[in-house]
């Protein structure tokens, strides 16, 4: 079999994997761990997202009192994880192949050593032929620590990890025009970079068993896309998906997401994916605001900062906003922010944010 790519990361869903009771679908986790075996037996190397554990835990026992959400998502989730991680890891094992379990917060990623020790982890796993199997630990994350859902994360992970593409499998066909509902709703097969048009008609509905949505897929499989990794949405219940969608010569219809041909580096990946955790925050003109979006390879210069709204230090990750309050960029602090005023007064400015420390929303 000839396969389009040697690498990649595949996520799957909550629907996908669950039937409409919230039980797991173990008939639909075998299928795809079929078609996952016969990739890595044509030398594909994976790592697999995986949704579903909440869902399995809700199946498994409701809370005996009155439980806040985060409290149920933490019981289900350790619940659910257990059989989960169970399932794929006999599947596998009658191909033969040894799977691993990898949870992780999004807290994880908060600085440069975590994120690079979490790389090693993965580097270290595909060397030795081990399939990953990450999943969010919703047993200790908090609202503000947790990722949009597994479609952030997986998005985090395929550029982490150098992917050549990303395949998230959902529950429809791809990203329609409008409400896949809509008998009029058409799919539309390949978005490129500049696209905005079809945010549009995105549909903002969540599933039954997910935190996110279309819309969450879209934004983050452009931004994805700007890192260079292709990604594709597909529908994960259509019988041999995986397959289909890995021959050179695929006629599965679903959405691609063209990649931008240039590839960020290691440090910029990183970056992209760390905004939350940004302590200082720039506001630049728009002379700034246009230089730093253009196609060149610009540094933010402390000229073009009109105001610092949020105090940081060397080294820190700051937003960037434009005059209109818009983020547009993070980046690394070169120097503490009250040093701002006396570097401009310099003949020779230092960059507030250099280049290699740099990543901008809008710069593909």
């Amino acid at each position: 079999m000839q396969v389009r790519y040697k690498k990649i990361t595949v996520k799957i869903g909550s629907n996908v994997l669950t039937k409409p009771d919230g039980t797991l679908n173990v008939a639909q986790i075998a299928h795809l761990v079929d078609q996952i075996a016969l990739l890595r037996k044509n030398g594909v190397e994976i790592v697999l997202v995986t949704s579903g554990a909440v869902a399995a835990g809700r199946a498994v026992l409701q809370p005996a009192k009155k439980t806040d959400t985060i409290s149920k998502r933490q019981l289900w989730s350790a619940l659910g994880q257990v059989k989960l991680i169970s399932r794929y890891s006999d599947f596998f094992g009658e191909h033969g192949l040894v799977c691993a379990q990898v949870l992780t917060t999004k807290e994880n990623f908060s600085s440069r050593l975590h994120y690079l020790n979490m790389k090693n982890c993965f580097t270290t796993l595909l060397e030795n032929e081990v399939v990953p199997i990450v999943n969010e630990n919703d047993t200790i994350s908090v609202n503000e620590l947790m990722f949009t859902d597994n479609d952030e994360l997986s998005g985090l992970i395929a550029s982490m990890v150098n992917s050549e593409a990303l395949i998230i499998l959902t529950n429809v066909d791809g990203v329609y025009n409008a409400n896949p509902k809509n008998e009029n709703a058409q799919l539309i097969e390949q978005i490129e970079l500049r696209d905005k048009k079809p945010e549009e008609g995105i549909s903002t509905e969540h599933s039954d068993f997910g935190r996110g949505g279309m819309l969450t897929k879209f934004r983050i499989a452009k931004k994805v896309a700007g890192d260079g990794v292709g990604v594709h949405i597909a529908n994960g219940t259509t019988k041999n998906v995986l397959i289909d969608l890995m021959k050179v010569q695929s006629n599965l219809k679903h959405t691609f997401f063209v990649p931008n041909p240039k590839t960020a580096n290691s440090v910029k990946k990183w970056i992209a994916y760390s905004d939350d955790f940004a302590k200082g925050k720039v506001v630049v003109n728009k002379g700034a605001a246009d230089a730093l979006n253009s196609e060149k390879a610009v540094s933010l210069l402390p000229r073009g900062i009109i105001k610092v709204s949020a105090q940081f230090k060397k080294d820190d990750l700051i937003k960037i906003a434009d005059e209109q309050g818009h983020i547009i960029g993070v980046g690394k602090a070169n120097y503490n922010s009250d040093k701002i005023e006396s570097e401009k007064l310099s003949e020779k400015q230092r960059p507030t944010v250099h280049y290699d420390y740099l990543y901008m929303e809008n710069r593909k």
